[in-house]
């Protein structure tokens, strides 16, 4: 029902602005996230950065001819993190554990965008629904992997609707083509029911931190 609500509202963006203002353009956008967690957390050092994705489309809408724009964007995006490697000793070599925690968003965010020459500032709110989540164990043997397992993991108790904020800075050439660096932070804790119980309680005060190295292309440009 939320994702639902979600998509709706980005439609109802859509038509509002393309309503309010002819100058527009779609687009779509994807990158690589760099995603940990951020917050008051009990045992930070178990935790390290994990790579993602993220992919989407953009519809910019011009406000001021070519210096200010508002910009909704309907993007999927996977963040998470990496959790501290583990090494079992055996006679025939070393086993080494390699584990990942993936969650799947839907994210929305709508940008206001400042362009100055081929750069622009890009800030604004942001709304999330969890899609799903999943554990990643690679083990490897002496250096060679030999075992790669996906486990999908239920979203209970997490919080499926999140909150927050992107900002970034880019280059964005007059063929359409932008480069860009954004930043995702959440205003509410991810663990939303019995946060002492998840990852032995130390994600009691976490939230999801991503950077985004991102690459766009807006469309009839």
């Amino acid at each position: 029902m939320i994702m639902k609500k979600l998509l709706s509202i980005f439609v109802f963006v859509l038509i509002a602005s393309m309503a309010a203002q002819a100058q527009s353009g779609i687009g779509i956008r994807g990158g690589a996230n760099f995603s940990n967690l951020e917050g008051d957390l009990r045992n930070e050092s178990r935790f390290e950065n994990k790579i993602g994705f993220h992919g989407g489309i953009t519809f910019g809408v011009g406000i001021v001819d070519n210096f200010f724009f508002i910009q909704p964007e309907l993007l999927y995006s996977t963040k998470g993190f990496k959790y501290e490697n583990s090494e079992i000793s055996l006679p025939t070599g070393t086993i080494q554990r390699e584990g990942s925690m993936n969650y799947n968003y839907l994210d929305l965010p709508v940008l206001a965008k400042i362009k100055a020459g081929p750069i622009y500032f890009e800030a604004g709110p942001q709304a999330s629904y969890l899609l799903s989540v999943n554990n990643k164990i690679n083990e490897s043997l002496n250096g060679e992997r030999y075992s790669s397992t996906t486990t999908e993991r239920d979203v209970d108790g997490l919080r499926r609707f999140e909150v927050g904020y992107a900002a970034g800075v880019g280059f964005a050439t007059n063929s359409g083509i932008s480069l860009g660096i954004r930043y995702n932070g959440s205003l509410s804790d991810f663990v939303n029911e019995n946060p002492e119980e998840y990852f032995e309680g130390d994600l009691t005060n976490a939230r999801h931190s991503t950077i985004m190295a991102t690459v766009g292309f807006t469309f009839g440009r």
